[in-house]
């Protein structure tokens, strides 16, 4: 059902059983996939694909142009997968033609009120960004990463795979998988065994990957001195060649 107020661009691709409520607008270049739901006051603007099943509350504005100066004007896009909530005010920006002119968000993913993802920034599945949480151009998020309220990441930072950020963390660095970090600027504080515990990894992995936060970062080595020495572990747990491959392909390096 679309709204008799909602704006729809008549070049705009509407999926099947689509909510779009009043005062939306829904420009050209943008496709919604069956099943989605807009509350009011809604933007989006192309090109944008959105994917199935979708949950966009009130004054949410997903794939405005970049805040990025050297923007200009150049065809680039928003690619969002299935069954997100994108809770209230919460913006989501297009790409640049510095990197892939591309940002892309994948499924099942919460972002709560005032959440900020800006430009060329990849976000895995099943992420969760509290309120007011930002990341600026560039950042990857992986899957089933959780950033606190207020957390803020800096441009081109990687957050890994299951790893935590307390509320109010300034990220600097990459933060690897099952990492918890917090601060300003935000250091390692530990591993994220609760979410470990819910998503059902065994009793061996999580000690897998204590040994390997300990040797990281509670063994006084240097990284390549750590790497070595988890080599034994990578091989039985992937989740240990997780942690390798991520901390030696570092651009920004990771917190310490």
């Amino acid at each position: 059902m679309i709204d008799k107020l909602a704006f729809v661009h008549p070049d705009a691709k509407i999926g099947n059983n689509v909510t779009i409520g009043p005062w939306c607008y829904i420009g050209e270049g943008v496709e919604i996939g069956d099943d989605c739901w807009l509350s009011s006051h809604v933007v989006v603007k192309g090109p944008t694909v959105i994917g199935k099943g979708n949950r966009i509350f009130q004054f949410a504005s997903v794939g405005e142009e970049c805040q990025d100066k050297k923007y200009a004007g150049e065809p680039t896009r928003l690619i969002i997968g299935d069954n997100n909530i994108i809770r209230e005010s919460v913006t989501i920006h297009r790409g640049t033609i510095q990197d892939n002119s591309e940002t892309r968000i994948g499924s099942n993913n919460l972002f709560m009120a005032y959440v900020h993802i800006a430009h060329d920034c990849v976000v895995g599945n099943n992420v969760i960004m509290a309120n007011n949480a930002s990341i600026a151009g560039h950042c990857h998020v992986d899957d089933f990463a959780i950033l606190g309220g207020m957390t803020g990441v800096h441009q081109f930072v990687h957050i890994g795979a299951h790893a935590f950020t307390a509320g109010a963390s300034l990220v600097l660095q990459d933060v690897p998988p099952f990492v918890m970090a917090s601060g300003q600027a935000a250091t390692p504080r530990g591993l994220n065994f609760e979410g470990m515990k819910r998503r059902g990894f065994s009793k061996e992995t999580q000690q897998a990957m204590r040994r390997a936060y300990k040797t990281m970062y509670r063994s006084s080595l240097t990284v390549a001195e750590a790497v070595e020495a988890m080599k034994e572990d990578a091989e039985q747990f992937p989740e240990v060649a997780d942690f390798i491959e991520f901390c030696t392909s570092s651009n920004r390096g990771i917190i310490r």
